[in-house]
């Protein structure tokens, strides 16, 4: 089931495509043979193998890297633990879902309040080094907390925060009162590293 916070269709895409729980939201609409990793995902008969080589491969893509651990997983193949790929906050406001995502090779997804979307294939510099700090953040508090083995939640009420971890054996989330979150030794490192980072994409976004 998608998730559809917000009032545009192609958001809520957007929106659920973040999660990379999906494989089928990211098969591409046209008739066009897929090719390489994709090609491989979606095969009829795919070799358990050729999976875990895309699970593995540093040098692909996030997103892509979660979507086959999540084919093993369900194929009851045996994943490395806690390994971080991306990390999504979800903050909801009055006007609507601000949603940010940062993923292990440097892609990022942000989605606004008003729906207006800003999409980096890579890191640009001016953000390079809070990117690190909220990767770093996260990974410390993955450590600390365990694996959510049920179905994605919907967002989370006005006035909450959730942190939601991507990661090789599964989601992992923390969800709580914003204030209580800014003052949790775990969640309040990554939450004010995702704070530094968001101002600088606003400031690049409005330029």
């Amino acid at each position: 089931m998608l998730h559809q916070p917000y009032k545009g269709g192609a958001t809520n895409f957007l929106y659920n495509l973040i999660f990379c729980d999906d494989l089928a939201l990211f098969r591409p609409e046209d008739s066009k043979p897929l090719s390489g990793a994709l090609a491989v995902l979606f095969s009829p008969t795919p070799r358990m193998e050729d999976i875990e080589r895309i699970a593995k491969d540093e040098n692909q893509e996030s997103r892509i890297r979660i979507l086959a651990f999540n084919f093993l997983r369900l194929h009851k193949v045996a994943v490395p633990s806690r390994q971080l790929l991306g990390v999504v906050i979800e903050v909801p406001l009055e006007g609507g879902l601000d949603t940010l995502a940062v993923f292990a090779d440097g892609r990022m997804r942000y989605i606004n309040q008003s729906e207006k979307i800003a999409i980096f294939e890579a890191t640009p510099p001016t953000m390079d080094i809070p990117s690190q700090k909220l990767m770093q953040a996260s990974a410390v508090a993955l450590a600390r907390i365990g694996p959510w083995d049920k179905p994605r939640l919907p967002p989370p009420v006005e006035g909450n925060v959730r942190l939601t971890f991507l990661v090789s054996d599964g989601l992992y989330f923390g969800e709580g009162p914003f204030s209580a979150i800014q003052r949790d030794p775990i969640g309040g490192p990554v939450l004010l590293a995702a704070s530094e980072l968001l101002a600088k994409i606003v400031d690049t976004a409005t330029k």
